[in-house]
């Protein structure tokens, strides 16, 4: 199994993310696009961070995350490790 896999995940302004906790680790760069990210890590209030072209996130395999509030059809690329299925 490669130690990492890649995607390009792309929601449409105003669209809804329903992806749910992964069994990987994940980075996330926004290549483009203005929306909002909610992460609740186990016994955390929840982190709701700004992310525009060039924010870079990281989020620990099991945790609990979604972009929401969406203004501009946001353009994001996704590494997985170890690689998602």
């Amino acid at each position: 199994m490669p130690a990492l896999s890649t995607g390009i995940y792309v929601l449409p302004k105003e669209g809804l993310d329903q992806q749910t906790p992964h069994q990987s680790d994940e980075i996330y760069y926004v290549i483009s696009g203005w929306a909002r990210m909610k992460i609740t890590r186990d016994g955390q209030a929840p982190e709701d961070r700004l992310v525009v072209g060039g924010t870079a996130i990281f989020v620990e395999a099991g945790t609990e995350h979604r972009f929401h509030s969406i203004e501009e059809e946001l353009v994001v690329l996704v590494i997985f490790g170890p690689a998602e299925d």
